[in-house]
């Protein structure tokens, strides 16, 4: 199916990130949020709010889209679509399906910048979402 993920900034500057397990690496991974779009989303920027406010309990209130990435164009047909989401704030409670277990944390930029460079994200899709959304807040520069 075709994803969307998020970097999703507060009101105050923080970044909204969520650990959950992973079972086919067997530990507990720092994500951003995303999913699957559903058939009930009438856009990727739907999907993108739906996944926030499930995931997260915070609305926003921009989304700027990044563009798409694939996985593995060689194996997979599926699209990622990236998101940069601003305004947010704590709206509501999470809605996580049966099978979710997700803890929300806030980072600051350069904490999320840390854990890049210690390489403690590991979800490959995420840390190119990650990347174009801070080129896009002007928090680094592709030369």
């Amino acid at each position: 199916p075709t994803w969307v993920t998020v970097v999703p900034v507060t009101e105050e500057g923080k970044i909204v990130m969520v650990r959950q397990y992973r079972h086919a690496l067997g530990e507990v991974c720092i994500e951003i949020p995303g999913g699957c779009v559903d058939d009930t989303d009438k856009s990727l920027q739907d999907a993108v709010a739906r996944e926030l406010s499930e995931e997260t309990g915070y609305s926003f209130s921009s989304f700027d889209y990044l563009g798409k990435v694939s996985a593995n164009p060689s194996t997979n047909n599926n699209l990622m679509h990236m998101f940069l989401a601003k305004g947010g704030k704590k709206t509501s409670e999470q809605k996580l399906d049966h099978n979710e277990e997700l803890q929300v944390e806030l980072f600051s930029i350069e904490e999320v910048k840390d854990l890049l460079r210690g390489n403690k994200i590991v979800q490959s899709m995420h840390v190119s979402c990650i990347l174009y959304a801070f080129e896009k807040m002007g928090e680094i520069a592709f030369r």
